[in-house]
């Protein structure tokens, strides 16, 4: 349901360009990206906050979050069911 919306902002915030039009659910993203460092994380995080009227606590953020696009995904949807 967000998936198009994860990728465009991943895309956005870490400038990555059309490199989103390659992705699906199951793309690598932690270990993949060299721009998705500790800093990107923070930025996608606010990014996300900020294009969904979320609100994500520092406790709530895994390595796992931020596996795969889907992860990501299932993440935001979660937020946004609750």
């Amino acid at each position: 349901m967000y998936l198009e919306d994860v990728k465009n902002i991943l895309a956005d915030v870490l400038s990555l360009g059309d490199a989103k039009n390659h992705w699906n659910e199951s793309s690598l993203l932690l270990g993949s990206i060299p721009e998705l460092d500790s800093m990107g994380v923070v930025h996608v995080i606010t990014a996300l906050e900020e294009h969904f009227g979320i609100s994500v606590g520092d406790d709530e953020i895994t390595a796992a979050t931020f596996e795969t696009v889907g992860s990501l995904t299932a993440f935001v949807t979660q937020k946004m069911a609750g």
